[in-house]
């Protein structure tokens, strides 16, 4: 049977726009497919790979570099890779892209207000407060993409309406290249991400 090629699905956004609950609904249904997808989330690399990094825009952009890395090999090796990742500045995100070719960018388009009321995390309210720094949408911009493949608008949007309107670009993507004969699935923290 042909190998499925890899391809890197990147969902970008504000923090709580709803990245992770989207890479992890597609990374299942990829699996249930018969897939290998992994799941790639901002916070836990945060906590792991990246637990040097600040938030200044140099850090920002390395912690960036080093998920595109890790991007970068699986998808090489046939893997589905999903990054839920706020990714705020759109270079940082144009040279992953560059680099890794197979590549979807999902624009995860929640307003502010919207994401400050889901906040599990208490990010905005300890921004707001002076509590800490550098939050995305606060007080250090976030930078939308100009072309994304998909734009899903997380406010209007059920999650499985945005998970079809994902799924229908990653189906055109893969096309009939695929024919696995079984799939994994491993998600990595699926978890809000950092500011």
């Amino acid at each position: 049977m042909k190998r499925a090629s890899g391809l890197t699905i990147w969902l970008t956004g504000l923090s709580s726009a709803g990245k992770s609950t989207l890479a992890s609904a597609i990374a299942e249904q990829l699996c249930a497919q018969g897939l290998k997808a992994e799941v790639l989330d901002g916070d836990a690399i945060r906590q792991h790979l990246c637990r040097d990094l600040g938030f200044s825009k140099r850090d920002r952009d390395e912690n960036i570099f080093r998920i595109g890395i890790v991007a970068e090999l699986l998808t090489k090796h046939g893997v589905i890779v999903l990054v839920a990742a706020v990714s705020p500045y759109r270079s940082a995100r144009d040279d992953v892209r560059k680099r890794i070719g197979r590549f979807v960018e999902v624009y995860v388009n929640s307003p502010l207000e919207i994401c400050e009321r889901r906040d599990m995390h208490g990010i905005y309210r300890r921004g707001r407060a002076g509590e800490i720094a550098n939050v995305t949408g606060l007080d250090d911009p976030y930078e939308p993409p100009l072309r994304p493949e998909v734009e899903c608008r997380t406010d209007r949007e059920t999650p499985d309406e945005s998970k079809a309107k994902i799924m229908s670009v990653v189906e055109r993507w893969l096309g009939a290249e695929t024919s696995p004969a079984s799939g994994t699935l491993q998600v990595i923290d699926v978890i809000a991400d950092a500011p």
